[in-house]
């Protein structure tokens, strides 16, 4: 059985990645939890605060771990560029 780990996720973010991260974990769909983010900020401020601790609190994931979390074999994109006409053509 893999362990499970929430992070933030890196790839799906649209502010600091914590829904996406959360959608990640319970295997949900991130428009839910985003959804979810909102109505609690809209009800009572309760959402906006708990998004904001999160932001803090979960760790960003390892692009390593996105990776193997992915399962198609997909490798990570690269950091860096090659500046154009590096590669001796």
């Amino acid at each position: 059985m893999t362990e499970k780990k929430l992070y933030r996720s890196s790839s799906d973010k649209m502010v600091c990645g914590v829904a996406a991260g959360l959608a990640e974990y319970f295997n949900v769909d991130p428009v839910l939890v985003r959804l979810i983010f909102v109505i609690l900020a809209l009800a009572d401020g309760i959402g906006l605060l708990a998004y904001v601790v999160l932001c803090f609190v979960m760790p960003q994931r390892p692009v390593a771990a996105h990776a193997a979390s992915n399962g198609n074999g997909a490798k990570a994109a690269p950091t860096e560029f090659e500046p154009l006409g590096s590669r001796g053509e």
